[in-house]
């Protein structure tokens, strides 16, 4: 699952059952990502996997994850509030591309 959030770009994927991979592409997402969800998981950095930095942990940690970032949604517009956010913003012109392809996918999709 891909999560574009105000706090981070993240990436959880289960390997093996019960133990949750929390990755990202860098190691500040991760940092916002256990301050928010207080949470003591420690940073691993990996140089050669295709995301650097990851957390693991179990079921409760991954539930308390999702609950809190989604409690922790209090804009009204997404890419504004990447814009507004100092440790965010470099992301802006990434998460753009995203909701472009999106759209031309969901145009074409409702053009057949």
């Amino acid at each position: 699952m891909w999560l574009a959030t105000q706090h981070g770009f993240y990436s959880i994927v289960q390997k093996p059952i019960g133990q949750f991979h929390v990755r990202a592409r860098c190691r500040e997402d991760l940092e916002n990502l256990i301050t928010l969800a207080d949470i003591g998981s420690p940073l691993h950095h990996t140089s050669d996997g295709d995301y650097a930095w990851r957390i693991v942990v179990g079921q409760k940690d991954v539930s308390t994850i999702m609950a809190v970032l989604a409690t922790s949604i209090d804009y009204r517009n997404f890419k504004d509030r990447i814009h507004e956010t100092p440790d965010q913003e470099d992301k802006l012109p990434a998460y753009s591309c995203l909701w472009s392809e999106m759209l031309t996918y969901q145009t074409t999709k409702e053009s057949r």
